[in-house]
């Protein structure tokens, strides 16, 4: 592993992202192997947002490597009180062995990675979510086989951080992305350039879920209002009206297409109940896979090098 922190995939090569799934199936596969991989190391868990599948997975994957997790709120550490994220970040590294951090700014996570001589994990921000991204191209390998080129991922939304990281990771695995969204909803143009300076013909942003949604091999969504637009939820249903994830739409993909969604979902909303809870939905496995995949990326970020 040549990376030091995961602050985004942007700068991750397609070896980087590869190493991590190969030993995420290791791992999860043959979990009894690494109950002591990170005996005796620390994690420091920083949350500026609410949790259930970050906090849980990292907590509970440091536990089963055999270190320890550190739940650390904005109210519990001198940060909610206006300590700089550079003093928090130098402070922390003489603690712990990696910080994971679920933040709303990336230059959050930015800074901390800047400051800190330990690894820096982005658990989440407003720009990205790369270990989610991780989770779910492993996640993918599991449905359809190791090699991933060649195949469709649709992603119908709100041009977020899910979509954002999406692309960065799927465009190295040579995963065709689209990104479905309606105009003034759609991904950073930094970020798509990104994408498309790996290979263009991989990537595509449209306005039209039915025509994008033809031949895709997953079909994957998210909450239209994110946490922190609370406010904008109203306007936001009006904007993605049409793009539902229901079994109208679902109907253009292939016959061994899946749904993903990285969840919460709002049934009724970005999804309907019948394609969320379907037969050829996988969220539940996605859920499960953040734990597998956050295991052996804390392990390849923190040095690990055993058999």
């Amino acid at each position: 592993m040549q990376q030091k922190h995961l602050v985004s995939l942007m700068d991750w090569s397609t070896g980087d992202i590869q190493e991590v799934l190969a030993l995420t199936t290791r791992v999860k596969t043959r979990p009894d192997d690494f109950r002591t991989a990170l005996l005796g190391k620390t994690l420091a868990m920083i949350f500026q947002k609410k949790s259930t599948r970050t906090r849980v997975s990292f907590e509970v994957g440091m536990f089963q490597l055999g270190g320890h997790a550190l739940f650390l709120s904005g109210t519990d550490i001198q940060l909610g009180r206006g300590e700089t994220i550079a003093d928090t970040a130098r402070v922390l590294s003489r603690y712990v062995d990696i910080i994971m951090a679920r933040v709303y700014g990336q230059e959050d996570i930015d800074n901390l990675a800047k400051w800190s001589s330990v690894p820096v994990i982005n658990g989440l921000s407003d720009r990205f979510h790369p270990c989610q991204a991780l989770t779910d191209y492993f996640t993918m390998q599991e449905v359809f086989g190791e090699d991933l080129r060649g195949k469709k991922l649709v992603y119908v939304g709100d041009g977020n951080n899910m979509a954002h990281s999406l692309l960065l990771c799927g465009v190295k695995l040579g995963v065709h992305v689209a990104i479905v969204s309606p105009e003034g909803y759609w991904p950073d143009v930094e970020i798509v350039k990104a994408a498309q300076a790996v290979d263009p013909k991989l990537v595509t942003v449209t306005h039209d879920p039915h025509d994008a949604t033809k031949g895709a091999d997953v079909i994957y969504t998210d909450v239209w209002a994110s946490m922190g637009q609370e406010q904008e939820q109203k306007i936001r249903e009006k904007a993605f009206a049409g793009y539902t994830v229901d079994d109208a739409l679902f109907a253009n993909a292939n016959e061994n297409a899946v749904f993903m969604h990285c969840l919460p979902a709002h049934r009724g909303e970005e999804v309907s109940e019948s394609v969320c809870d379907g037969p050829r939905s996988i969220i539940f496995q996605q859920a499960e896979n953040r734990l597998h995949t956050q295991k052996a990326l804390m392990m390849l970020l923190s040095g690990w090098n055993g058999p």
